[in-house]
């Protein structure tokens, strides 16, 4: 949200929370969205087919004990977090590890019976579907091949000209499925179907977008935009869009051990007016003030002038004040000299 909406308050997201305005669930990955999508999302989690639906269902099937004495004890008692509960089997937490009652706190969320109340220093916190959305009634939620139909457009809307292959990533959705939908939605004209030189696939355009496909046919399309992004934007998501698209070979290294890193823990693509011209490592130091790049990466064949320098300080400069960080330190760059450039720009 930052490399969009620039310096917003964290506390939108949770007090939107609290609102009712967003809510929790599974999309591409865990996401806040929009209340008025819910009826969308509860068509698929009846239907089964929201991500790790199936495995949820099977769990909490062969866990019927444990998911019942979860859900009459939040029923008698009110809101719970994981940290509720004390681990008792000797193992230890983590990702893949949970405790029994985390495991069936998520399972009900996925499959619906819980949903997230509120969240409490980041933690979550559950409760019944119908205390947290009194006013719902399944009866109002659409069949799943509309719910399906609603996602596919939102897919094409959001990625502008795309492949079945990256309508079906946005929201994760059947790759099967979502071909023969858009070919159903192409058929009707509700989508576009346009083709781009040198690729074989045909691209979907939503009507709405068509004014900016034409004009970014007719090359009259200039992007002025420079900026950080999340690992998990939208833009980079999906990598092998992010390769196809930008020539951009992008991953989340924080999963990989430190010794096979190549480029840092947790980098942060560089969006430059239309192009993906490289990455960064940060680490934001509140405490000392101090937000360090501890790499700073430039693609080949990226030209590191004066105007790239200028722009990437700019993007950097207003990352580490969000952040509580104001002073910006590089610690490596490549190439060696662009370092230098943005640092003067920082100081000036």
């Amino acid at each position: 949200m930052w490399s969009r909406l620039g310096a917003y308050a964290p506390h939108w997201l949770t007090d939107l929370l609290a609102e009712r305005a967003i809510f929790e669930y599974w999309s591409h990955e865990a996401c806040f969205l929009p209340i008025e999508d819910y009826p969308v999302y509860r068509s698929l989690m009846l239907a089964g087919k929201t991500r790790s639906n199936a495995y949820a269902r099977r769990w909490l099937q062969e866990n019927q004990e444990i998911a019942t004495a979860l859900i009459d004890h939040i029923r008698a008692n009110g809101t719970v977090r994981s940290a509720d509960f004390t681990r008792n089997d000797g193992a230890t937490g983590g990702w893949w590890n949970w405790k029994v009652e985390k495991m069936a706190l998520e399972m009900l969320f996925i499959v619906g019976d819980l949903m997230i109340e509120r969240r409490e220093n980041f933690q979550r916190v559950y409760d019944l579907r119908e205390r947290v959305l009194p006013e719902w009634n399944d009866d109002r939620a659409p069949d799943v091949a509309a719910a399906q139909r609603t996602l596919t457009l939102a897919a094409a809307q959001a990625l502008g000209a795309a492949p079945t292959r990256w309508l079906a990533d946005y929201f994760r959705t059947s790759k099967a499925e979502t071909a023969r939908i858009v070919a159903a939605l192409a058929a009707e004209g509700a989508l576009m179907t346009a083709h781009v030189e040198g690729w074989r696939d045909p691209v979907y355009i939503h009507p709405d977008n068509l004014p900016l496909a034409r004009t970014a046919a007719a090359g009259a399309l200039r992007s002025t935009v420079t900026t950080l992004l999340s690992p998990f934007d939208p833009v980079v998501w999906d990598r092998w869009r992010t390769l196809e698209l930008f020539g951009f070979d992008y991953r989340i290294e924080c999963y990989t051990p430190a010794p096979k890193r190549r480029y840092g823990y947790f980098t942060l693509p560089i969006l430059h007016r239309g192009a993906l011209v490289g990455r960064l490592d940060p680490k934001a130091h509140r405490k000392d003030g101090v937000f360090e790049v501890r790499a700073l990466y430039l693609e080949p064949g990226v030209e590191p002038d004066d105007e790239l320098a200028t722009n990437l300080a700019t993007a950097v400069r207003a990352c580490a004040a969000w952040h509580g960080a104001p002073d910006v330190i590089i610690r490596f760059c490549d190439p060696p000299g662009f370092g230098g450039l943005v640092m003067h720009t920082l100081r000036t």
